[in-house]
């Protein structure tokens, strides 16, 4: 069974200053999906759908009046039908591919505690699976435990983790914008080097400073989560998606170009 993490920046344009699809990319990503041959849950990154609402109401951050609860309810709700909206509209499209794609809101079923899932039935998914659906769940805003914050957003990278170990995946694919985890940006550092094999000794430095030389930030976040993964004996790959027919040939069970994080 594979997991496979469809990062926000591949479906939208992700600095948009309103919610915008990608759709060109987001046609040839369900296209090459299509070929999928195993089990298979989706897990989607909110991009310019989730991010513009989460900064704007700071969701996550401490409530400390009645007016800032209520502006954060407000930022709830708006976040939540933002991302909905998002998951409909990938949902569709894998469904005009032939996929038998059902959305699931993660905030009807998973609660966190200081930002960390606590609380989660994954029975609803697993059973979608065992009917030979493909699940397709995404980054939301939840409930939080924590009284101080009560609300939080979930990202996609703690969603994959959370469900790799509960439905026991044999494959965890996390899609990005460049080939893997590299020894430099190499979106600034055309010397940089591809890092086939990344474990626990690995000698990286994880920040969420952008210009740190070793790792991007936008990476560290997914490598701390995989490490942690890979403890459990459950092994990573990281690949390009906007790499025309790569999507195809992992989910048809082939070699690609990545990162392996084991």
């Amino acid at each position: 069974m594979m997991i496979l993490k469809l990062g926000g920046s591949a479906l939208t344009i992700k600095d948009a200053s309103e919610p915008t699809i990608d759709e060109v990319n987001l046609d040839r990503i369900a296209e090459e999906l299509s070929y999928y041959n195993d089990d298979m849950m989706i897990v989607h990154g909110a991009g310019s759908y989730g991010h513009i609402h989460a900064k704007k109401y700071a969701i996550g951050d401490q409530i400390n009046t009645e007016e800032e609860k209520k502006f954060k309810n407000e930022g709830l709700c708006k976040t939540q039908a933002s991302v909905q909206l998002l998951n409909y509209i990938v949902v569709n499209k894998l469904q005009e591919k032939g996929i038998p794609a059902v959305g699931i809101k993660p905030s009807t079923f998973i609660m966190t505690e200081n930002k960390r899932i606590s609380i989660c039935d994954s029975t609803i998914v697993k059973r979608y699976i065992m009917e030979g659906f493909v699940p397709v769940i995404y980054g939301d805003a939840v409930l939080d435990l924590n009284d101080d914050i009560k609300f939080a957003i979930i990202s996609g990278d703690q969603l994959i983790t959370h469900f790799a170990r509960k439905l026991k995946a044999d494959r965890v694919v996390i899609s990005s914008d460049v080939d893997g985890i590299f020894t430099d940006n190499p979106k600034t550092n055309p010397d940089a080097q591809l890092i086939d094999i990344v474990t626990k000794d690995s000698q990286l430095t994880l920040t969420e400073n952008e210009n740190q030389a070793d790792v991007t930030g936008g990476m560290a976040g997914k490598i701390k989560e995989l490490l942690e993964l890979a403890e459990d004996g459950i092994e990573s790959l990281i690949i390009n998606a906007e790499k025309e027919g790569n999507i195809k040939l992992v989910v048809s069970g082939k070699d690609v170009k990545g990162t392996l994080i084991k």
